[in-house]
């Protein structure tokens, strides 16, 4: 899909019908014919358009016959059987003297911000176009950051309450989101500071001025990034160990199970034997075996429990208050 827009003198962004000199070409997900026409209007290499195309195309900037190339990666949500998913897709922003190009997969919402005039651009300023598009992405960045951020605290709290494979799951996800998130940010600071050698942002303190504020929202989100992902990926290792734990536990009353129950069991096969037994002539031969049946399983379970329950582990400081008491 192909669009055309272009800034009026009170700079609100409209849509024009075709292409015009100066204007902004938005395409999104554009077909083989649709990228050919484009070529043919602005002169643009076909590989520079299709470079956005490619979802694992790194970020990067490059100069080819007058054409400039800002490919940068952006935070995507795709909307899912299991919740929404958090994902990075290139985008690219491509000008000349001709027009502005901006390509990708899906739509931009820093795009239809600039689409909707909610953010004021000028299409005749590619430069400014890029750094105003740069400002929007880290700022999209920490919006969804903070959204990661509370669906991990409202998936822990689920958990709190019940350990489901479902939760733990949705876990995994974020934080595979978050590793995606901190790759893309880390490209696209390697793509700023080519940027910002770029002559236009050197000779303008306006554009300067902005550049700043891109970098330092970015680095703000490769923070936050940073930090959430630590944390999420403690709390992963703290649910693990409480699974194990609590198989352990289980295990453990299993085990204890097992062995009490044993007790009656061997003591009824060796009654059970065609030989002759105690108590075998017996009027009330039964009862008595039943009888020391169940004495003998409540001393060993007594003794089972006792020992089970001595055996804990100790923690590095009990070792020393011990050690303490010792000397």
């Amino acid at each position: 899909m192909i669009k055309y827009f272009k800034s009026t003198e009170n700079e609100n962004t409209t849509r024009i019908a075709a292409f015009e000199k100066g204007c902004w070409v938005d395409m999104i997900n554009p077909s083989d014919d649709e990228v050919e026409d484009v070529c043919a209007l602005t002169g643009v290499a076909e590989e520079m358009i299709k470079a956005a195309l490619d979802e694992e195309e790194t970020a990067r900037v490059e100069r080819d016959d007058g054409n400039f190339l800002c490919l940068l990666d952006t935070p995507t949500i795709t909307d899912t059987e299991d919740g929404d998913t958090y994902e990075t897709i290139p985008m690219a922003i491509i000008y000349n003297e001709n027009c502005i190009i901006t390509v990708s997969l899906r739509g931009n919402p820093v795009l239809g911000d600039f689409v909707s005039s909610r953010v004021d651009i000028d299409t005749a300023r590619p430069v400014l176009f890029i750094l105003e598009f740069m400002m929007g992405n880290a700022k999209r960045f920490l919006s969804n950051l903070r959204q990661i951020d509370k669906k991990s605290h409202r998936v822990q709290a689920e958990l709190h309450r019940s350990m489901k494979n479902r939760e733990l799951i949705q876990l995994l996800a974020l934080e595979n989101s978050l590793v995606y998130f901190s790759t893309a940010l880390n490209s696209n600071i390697k793509v700023y500071n080519k940027f910002e050698r770029v002559p236009e942002v050197v000779g303008n303190e306006d554009y300067r001025d902005v550049f700043d504020d891109v970098v330092i929202e970015t680095r703000q989100a490769m923070e936050m990034c940073n930090i959430y992902r630590d944390i999420l990926s403690g709390t992963m290792d703290a649910y693990a160990s409480v699974i194990s734990n609590n198989v352990n536990i289980v295990m453990k009353l299993l085990t204890v199970i097992t062995m009490i129950i044993s007790i009656p069991t061997l003591i009824a096969s060796l009654w059970g034997m065609n030989v002759g037994v105690p108590f075998g002539d017996t009027a009330g031969g039964f009862w008595i075996v039943l009888g020391i049946s169940v004495v003998i399983t409540g001393i060993v379970a007594m003794f089972i429990v006792r020992a089970t329950n001595s055996i804990r582990i100790k923690t590095p400081r009990q070792i020393k208050r011990k050690r303490r008491r010792g000397d």
